[in-house]
């Protein structure tokens, strides 16, 4: 049995179709259904029923689907393996995080990562985390960051650093001499705040709630760069991680008393996946960065 045979019954599978399938692999139909049927005949079990408008899995088939994935994932595993090179030398890296790390973390780590590693390919993803979980599981994924609030058991999660949400404001607002201010200031700032598809926006409207907040919601965006746009040319305010205006000279971020909202990030790998050489010197980095970009807003304040 061959690693094609493998490739060729889950693209079947997952396209319910030989037509399809061959023109996702960019083979003919005739070669695809030629490797089905040596795959069939070294299984002893038909995998399809080709009867019907659409080709389906036959009993065998759904049987054979499961681990036909879990061997191919492993030989992809084995394939980076062979390849990988621990002097760093050379050697590849899937990256993935949720948004809001874009914005202070990812750029100084990548950039440190970069020049220590010249030679590696890194494919930098931004997505929610229920998708980097998803991929990872998949081996789609080497390693993903995100919150400590992780669902899938197949991941394993480490503590990376704690975000503290502030309000943060351009220099021209009238709060941004001050230190910190009580959450009640949340009822009277006009707020523009990221829209619902984050889970930032999700876990500032389950904590306001919880502390009899009503923020007064101007505008919505689905960026954070169009946030901190409108910040800087308008009197309006928002609520961020304070790390992300630590790093801008004309933002300020203004500590919530009591704080509205810490949460823990993670860095997230596959439990029992291949650990290249790439990975482990990312992670590691990571964790040195960590200590460099978490700092709290009072700092900043410090160095007007």
């Amino acid at each position: 049995m061959l690693f094609r045979h493998i490739h060729y019954f889950l693209a079947v599978a997952e396209h319910h179709g030989f037509t399809r399938a061959a023109a996702a692999l960019h083979v003919s139909q005739p070669a695809l259904s030629q490797q089905i049927k040596q795959l069939e005949s070294l299984l002893g079990a038909q995998l399809f029923d080709r009867t019907g408008r659409n080709t389906r899995l036959t009993d065998a088939g759904e049987a054979w689907l499961r681990y036909a994935r879990n061997a191919l994932q492993a030989l992809e595993e084995g394939k980076r393996a062979i390849h990988d090179v621990e002097d760093l030398s050379r050697g590849s890296l899937r990256v993935a995080v949720t948004p809001t790390f874009t914005a202070y973390f990812i750029g100084p780590l990548i950039a440190a990562f970069y020049a220590r590693y010249p030679n590696v390919t890194l494919q930098l993803q931004e997505m929610s985390q229920d998708k980097i979980e998803e991929l990872l599981v998949n081996d789609e994924l080497d390693v993903g960051i995100a919150f400590d609030e992780v669902h899938s058991p197949d991941i394993d999660a480490q503590t990376l650093l704690t975000e503290t949400l502030a309000l943060v404001v351009a220099r021209h607002h009238p709060l941004a001499q001050q230190k910190s201010v009580g959450l009640s200031v949340l009822n009277e700032e006009k707020l523009i705040l990221l829209s619902a598809e984050f889970a930032t926006r999700e876990q500032i409207d389950r904590y306001c709630r919880q502390m009899g907040l009503r923020p007064q919601v101007a505008m919505e965006a689905n960026s954070i760069n169009a946030v901190l746009s409108l910040i800087r040319r308008t009197p309006l305010s928002t609520l961020l991680p304070a790390a992300i205006a630590v790093q801008r000279d004309d933002l300020i971020a203004v500590s919530l008393t009591p704080p509205l909202l810490e949460r823990t990030a993670v860095l997230m790998q596959r439990k029992g996946a291949w650990q290249t050489a790439a990975a482990r010197a990312f992670v590691a980095m990571a964790l040195e960065e960590a200590d460099k970009v978490a700092l709290p807003p009072k700092r900043q304040q410090g160095s007007d």
